[in-house]
């Protein structure tokens, strides 16, 4: 497969280790990954080794129909803004990352700014099937497992 020709994009919202392992792994699934970072100070590592794309704004991400969008650090005062120009558009699906225990500070900032209850519910959180990942890798693996079943009207886990 082409992953040129694919349909489906990833994109990784804030560089991040968890970004990094998200977008190198999303390319081997077949995945047109890109990562958006607005601070270009806060890239990790060399330019995009792993054949993805960087951008710093959302709309040289070309969100739609076929793009998962996941925020990969609920801690940037950005997260609102983002959130709210992607909930604005198409996309097929978006997350961000984050304890599920606590309400995540996008629900505060997305009110914030005036967004609404059904859209606030559209971002999911926790990301990723629950695998009791603790490393970069790890979260990126069962977020990217999730994705893919998400995509294919599949539960996850082992229930067939």
């Amino acid at each position: 497969m082409d992953v040129r020709q694919s349909p489906r994009r990833l994109v990784a919202v804030f560089s991040s280790p968890v970004a990094e392992a998200l977008l190198r792994f999303g390319i081997e699934l077949g995945f047109q990954s890109v990562l958006v970072e607005p601070e270009p100070t806060r890239l990790l590592g060399p330019p995009r080794p792993h054949g993805d794309t960087y951008v710093a704004d959302l709309s040289g991400a070309h969100v739609d129909g076929h793009t998962d969008v996941v925020l990969t650090d609920h801690h940037r005062p950005e997260i609102g803004t983002i959130l709210k120009e992607v909930l604005a558009g198409t996309p097929r699906w978006v997350g961000i990352v984050g304890n599920p225990r606590h309400e995540g500070p996008h629900v505060a900032a997305l009110r914030e700014l005036g967004v609404g209850d059904a859209e606030i519910a559209r971002v999911h959180r926790p990301v990723g099937l629950n695998i009791g990942s603790r490393t970069p890798a790890e979260i990126a693996v069962a977020i990217l497992a999730g994705l893919i079943a998400d995509r294919n009207d599949r539960p996850g886990g082992f229930d067939f």
